[in-house]
């Protein structure tokens, strides 16, 4: 799913788009559609009004045409404020078009599987439910979401990424959530689904980006009610419009009341409301970020503080053994054997770097033999792991908890171990100490670097007034250090899963927005805790459920690209509205003067004093109101690729993005419309005769 940018711009209008949007267009005529956007219900309403009064006119009956136009401008008026409405319609139409081509790519994977239960039937993909367990082998496709129970394969998740580059699936750790409809490369694995059925990552995929469960977002509510308060306070001005002009001896036509209130509200921004939120969500897909709600895209341009796990997000995340330090009396060879003891019931990345660097000191190869350890699994709580076999207990893990331990069983860590976990930490690496029984025996280096342009990026984001807040589970003095390298603002050290929620909640409590990226169980109460939660595609299942977007590319990073998404929603729905409000201005100058040019008028004059609000110099009142309500229909379908594609944004200050948001559309607003409806005027007029 992955675009460059001029495919994105030239796939915007193809024709294959444009034919079903057209005529979508058309079906989206019915009022119960357009009831939903008031504005535009008022402008159909007012073309509806103004056709009948041209078929009455047509049909010869007596002051349809009220105030002497003839029965060809009504038929204009009529047209043109169709034609407002359809193109409103379009913009709505484009942007869910490009949605269904999508989701009708994922449709096309989306195929009949055979899923081949551990039980040894066979059943339908379709009909698996949560809870049960299949075995997919090398060059089958995964039959549905799930965990990975068993096994580790090499997995083409292309068909939802985007990327043909194959991805470790294992089980155990937080790579163990797979995708149904990706295909196993090699190896086999057991997994366990963990989906209700036609409930799918693919079935959300493709109705997030059909939009056929798109909600409106609160910012945008309220604007749709700003919209309609000002529709209903125009609709009363037109309505007592006609008893002021008759007492002031002018007769207005219905098609004129009618073609002014469509000038005086704002179609333009009404019109492209919902294109807006369509193309904001669209283009997050594009960049394979599956946001669950509209929400949460609003929320991600709002953002005041981030919050980031250090591992794999602000570092490489492959975190390796490096070099095993003995405590005195320890021989680093007998250091090794404990820490690979130790290790061999540990299936993450960490635990096999350990046993592997194990073997180059010494160079053997151990196992438990006949009598089979006991397996003390690592905890939040604990922060070591180890076994316990024939008598001997082992344990590794954070320096502190290990220390705590061996005190514990009646131990007295040397004076020395102190030292070396805070020169390992010093150094930006993770210590891990080891234990046997009462005896601490050294330390194990871990080490990690952070990422190539991660300083650069979190300038990025304090330009955009974004705090940044690394999470890590390492000491303190590990976690200041890379933070020190990597540019955030501050970290939290040794954090736990309640430590996250608590510092997400004091945030919060300030009227801050919290972002967090994470992709482990553990991270799981945080995501759900934080306004924009981004779980990572590669992470548990846990996890995925919890966050309100899940980065299909699993790059932590990416949240600086949601943010700018975000960002660019709001501005872009600002911008379009503060444009649609300026144009009104303009239209204002054309039609009023219209309706009131020989208002007054002295004895043998044409035009009365009202004829010098006319500062555009129209032709006649048609041409003027005519010119007007063209102008007024051509902007909404010009301005659908901003829409669509959305403003530009840079990393400035609020300040400057309400100045140069007020230059550009507010300025720009004011003043594109004297000169579109001054040049339509010209042809109009000057071509046509009106």
């Amino acid at each position: 799913m992955n675009e460059t940018a001029e495919n994105r711009n030239a796939s915007m209008f193809q024709l294959s788009t444009l034919g079903p949007a057209a005529i979508q267009s058309l079906v989206k005529l019915d009022p119960r559609h357009v009831a939903r956007n008031p504005v535009m219900f008022v402008v159909e309403v007012s073309a509806v009004l103004v056709s009948g009064l041209w078929v009455a006119q047509v049909l010869g009956a007596d002051g349809s045409g009220i105030g002497g136009n003839p029965a060809w401008f009504s038929f204009t008026v009529a047209i043109l404020l169709w034609l407002t409405v359809v193109f409103g319609n379009l913009a709505e139409a484009i942007a869910e078009g490009r949605g269904k081509a999508q989701a009708a790519a994922l449709r096309a994977m989306r195929t009949s599987t055979d899923a081949h239960l551990l039980s040894g039937e066979t059943v339908s993909a379709a009909d698996l439910n949560r809870g049960d367990v299949v075995v997919v082998e090398a060059g089958e496709t995964i039959p549905g979401d799930g965990t990975v129970t068993e096994g580790i394969a090499s997995v083409d998740e292309s068909a939802i990424t985007g990327e043909s580059a194959p991805v470790v699936r294992e089980a155990g750790g937080d790579r163990s959530a797979v995708t149904g409809g990706t295909r196993v490369l090699s190896d086999r694995i057991v997994v366990e689904i963990t989906q209700e059925p036609g409930k799918s990552f693919i079935d959300r995929m493709i109705t997030l980006v059909e939009g056929a469960s798109r909600k409106k977002t609160p910012n945008e509510i309220a604007l749709n009610i700003l919209l309609a308060g000002l529709t209903l306070i125009f609709l009363v001005v037109v309505v007592t419009l006609g008893p002021f002009a008759d007492y002031a001896g002018t007769t207005v036509s219905v098609a004129t009341l009618a073609a002014l209130l469509v000038a005086l509200i704002p179609p333009t921004i009404a019109a492209l409301l919902s294109a807006i939120g369509i193309a904001g969500m669209d283009r997050l897909v594009r960049r394979n970020v599956l946001a669950l709600s509209g929400r949460a895209v609003e929320a991600a341009g709002d953002v005041d503080v981030l919050l980031l796990d250090k591992t794999g997000t602000v570092t490489l995340g492959n975190r390796q053994a490096h070099e095993f330090l003995p405590m005195p009396g320890v021989s680093k060879e007998e250091l090794a054997e404990a820490a690979q003891m130790a290790s061999l019931a540990d299936e993450t990345p960490e635990g096999r770097s350990i046993v592997d660097l194990a073997k180059t000191v010494g160079g053997r190869e151990h196992g438990f033999g006949a009598a089979e350890p006991e397996v003390v699994p690592f905890t939040a709580a604990t922060r070591m792991s180890g076994i316990d076999h024939e008598g001997t207990r082992l344990r590794k893990g954070a320096g502190d908890s290990v220390l705590a331990w061996v005190t514990g069983q009646g131990g007295n860590p040397p004076s020395e171990m102190k030292e070396t976990l805070d020169r390992v930490a010093g150094e930006g690496g993770t210590p891990l100490a080891v234990a046997r029984d009462s005896q601490v025996l050294g330390v194990i280096y871990l080490k990690d670097v952070v990422k190539e342009g991660m300083r650069e990026r979190f300038a990025q984001l304090r330009a955009m007034g974004i705090r940044t807040v690394m999470v890590t589970g390492d000491n303190p003095l590990t976690a200041a250090k890379i933070a020190d390298e990597a540019g955030v603002d501050s970290f939290l050290a040794e954090a736990t899963p309640e430590a996250k929620l608590e510092l997400i909640r004091e945030e919060q409590k300030t009227g801050r927005m919290v972002a967090m990226t994470g992709d482990g169980t553990n991270d799981a109460p945080a995501l759900a805790q934080a306004d924009v939660g981004v779980a990572m595609n590669t992470g548990t299942q846990a996890a995925r459920e919890a966050g309100n977007m899940v980065d299909l590319d699993s790059n932590p990073t990416k949240l600086i690209e949601i943010v700018e998404v975000g960002k660019q929603l709001l501005i872009t729905r600002g911008s379009l509205t503060t444009f649609s409000i300026a144009n009104d201005v303009a239209k204002y100058f054309a039609i009023l003067p219209a309706i009131f040019a020989a208002t007054y008028a002295l004895s043998g004059d044409s035009t009365g004093p009202l004829d010098s609000l006319n500062i555009m110099n129209l032709g006649t009142p048609e041409s003027a109101i005519i010119s007007a309500l063209i102008f007024n229909a051509l902007i909404i379908p010009a301005l659908v690729p901003l829409a669509l594609r959305g403003a530009g944004y840079r990393a400035l200050g609020a300040t400057a993005l309400l100045r140069r948001n007020l230059l550009v559309y507010g300025l720009g607003g004011l003043i594109l419309p004297f000169i579109g409806i001054k040049a339509i005027d010209l042809v109009v007029h000057n071509l046509l005769g009106v």
